[in-house]
């Protein structure tokens, strides 16, 4: 008889042989989740179910109901259909298939010498649910980085191959699914069996792969269209392949050789572009008195509001930036969520017919005293800030709600034009590994607050579910209602980040929850060269978060 071990999973412990692997424990416990179990965690390290076990132990069991549960989820389903694909598309010129962005809870993706119909996708959709019945296991080795590149050129993974050239690391895990070999940034399912939920649809030029919302792991929803949406990302797409930097390995060529300054230069004159385009659209039309402006937390909103209002100058406008913060209820009549704390978030915490009749007044070209919130005292104050809109004069309102109608339900509609900003990546880490736009927002938001508030990065990173759930509540629903949307990423910032945010996720103990999340971030951030802010220019929106911006923000 073997070594026997002990492992404690919450406040039970059990017995087992040693090298018994964590799937095998997962099974005896799965009847005790509602959702699928789908990784392990001992010690603060998330740890794959097919790893074994040699010693007694606390461990506990990750759903795919939870953030890295629902991530490991994504990248299974992922890996599946792309080993669905190469097996239905053999023989049919397939060079390769693009992981591109996400949307909504499906992800976009576009294949590279073949014509996507949805006769096709239906056959590879069959290929996927084969594969989940027979419940194949995902099997991963370590190579060397030579071989890893070898692999990758064999395969025709380009841009694994143009990323690994840069990588410090000597070894690589190849994941493989029934034969078929990939790279992956994270943790992968014990076996197909868990990926039970997911659907191919043809869309635009490629296919959409739908699979579950975290909150609801095992439903399918329907898909909600966001036209708008889709394109802007698929404008910032075309802007990094026209460039040559649509992916890390990419931008890490650009710099190694020195091209960092002028990739800066030229990203900074085409968001600069597209304000100004945005300023002529309002300035064509002057029934547009206000002009709504939001987007999700680390956008990049006051940075914007500045250079839109110097673009409106150009055209003879004079803009007045206004705070929707500053219409905060008092303290006191702050609406609470369902833990008891102040919801700030929701649209009840702003005084909605204050603005109203403010905002209705000033169209009607009244004189009106607005408001300033005091946050230390928690309670709005008057202090002799008088507007009054003449023919030349414009509103540019920033806040949560700004798309949101039931805000501003008094005013005109032709007297609103409404701008969605959001940090929408260009480029990816690899053909099949995305960057997550809320990853890069994170990252934005930890260095700003570590800068500006002495948050630490655990504290960010341990309400961000919470600012998450706001944006999911009050934003996204009303994104395709904007008349415009500007994406206010930067093709070079993860680069620039990458020093500020390393030095702060290091700081990150290692027996606290956040721990995971750090530790994920910092993988990431590992396949970046990283470059000075030096040469960010002072008006950039990157000043917003790494410091030393000429506007007030």
């Amino acid at each position: 008889m073997g070594k026997k071990i002990k492992i404690t999973v919450g406040a039970d412990t059990r017995e087992y042989e040693a090298g018994i692997t964590y799937g095998e424990i997962a099974k005896e416990y799965q009847k005790e989740y509602e959702y699928d179990i789908i990784l392990a965690q001992k010690r603060g390290k998330l740890i794959e179910l097919t790893k074994q076990t040699w010693d007694d132990c606390e461990i506990a069991f990750l759903t795919t109901a939870t953030g890295s549960g629902h991530k490991t989820y994504d990248r299974g389903v992922t890996l599946l259909m792309l080993r669905a694909f190469y097996a239905i598309a053999d023989g049919q010129k397939l060079r390769n298939v693009f992981i591109k962005h996400s949307l909504g809870d499906s992800i976009y993706c576009e294949a590279d010498g073949i014509e996507i119909t949805q006769e096709l996708l239906c056959k590879v959709q069959e290929y996927m649910e084969e594969l989940v019945q027979r419940d194949i296991p995902f099997e991963k080795r370590s190579v060397d980085t030579e071989e890893a590149l070898a692999i990758f050129d064999r395969h025709k993974m380009y841009d694994k191959k143009r990323l690994f050239e840069y990588r410090r690391v000597s070894k690589v895990n190849i994941y493989t699914l029934d034969g078929f070999e990939d790279y992956y940034y994270g943790y992968m399912p014990e076996s197909t069996g868990v990926l039970k939920y997911f659907a191919l649809q043809k869309y635009d030029a490629g296919f959409l792969l739908h699979m579950p919302n975290q909150k609801a792991p095992n439903v399918l929803k329907e898909f909600e269209d966001r036209p708008k949406l889709f394109h802007t990302l698929q404008e910032a797409s075309s802007w990094g392949k026209m460039v040559d930097v649509d992916t890390v390995g990419a931008l890490n060529d650009v710099i190694a050789h020195g091209g960092a300054s002028d990739l800066i230069l030229v990203q900074e004159a085409l968001q600069e572009k597209k304000i100004a385009e945005i300023a002529g659209r309002i300035a064509a039309d002057r029934s547009r008195k206000f002009i709504m402006i939001a987007g999700p937390s680390s956008s990049g909103k006051t940075s914007f509001s500045h250079r839109l209002s110097i673009q409106l100058r150009t055209y003879g406008l004079k803009p007045h930036p206004i705070a929707l913060d500053n219409y905060f209820k008092n303290r006191e009549d702050t609406p609470l969520d369902e833990n008891g704390k102040y919801n700030f978030e929701c649209l009840e915490a702003i005084d909605v017919e204050q603005f109203n009749q403010d905002m209705t007044e000033l169209l009607a070209g009244k004189r009106v005293e607005l408001p300033t919130f005091n946050f230390v005292l928690g309670k709005r104050e008057y202090k002799g800030d008088y507007r009054q809109l003449g023919k030349d004069d414009i509103l540019v309102i920033e806040g949560i709600h700004g798309l949101n109608d039931k805000l501003s339900y008094t005013l005109p509609k032709e007297s609103k034009f409404k701008i969605y900003i959001s940090a929408l990546t260009q480029i990816n880490i690899d053909e099949h590994n995305r960057i997550s736009t809320t990853d890069g927002r994170l990252i934005r938001r930890m260095v700003r607050d570590a800068r500006t508030r002495g948050t630490s990065a655990a504290n960010t990173i341990a309400m961000w579910p919470s600012v998450r759930r706001g944006e999911d509540q009050y934003i996204f629903p009303f994104q395709e209602e904007a008349d415009v949307m500007f994406n206010s990423a930067l093709i070079y910032e993860l680069a620039v980040l990458k020093p500020y945010a390393e030095s702060i996720l290091f700081g990150i103990p290692k027996d606290i929850p956040e721990y995971v999340e750090a530790k994920r971030l910092l993988k990431f951030l590992d396949y970046f060269i990283g470059i000075s802010s030096e040469e960010v220019p002072k008006n950039s929106l990157m000043r917003e978060f790494v410091g030393g911006s000429i506007f007030n923000v």
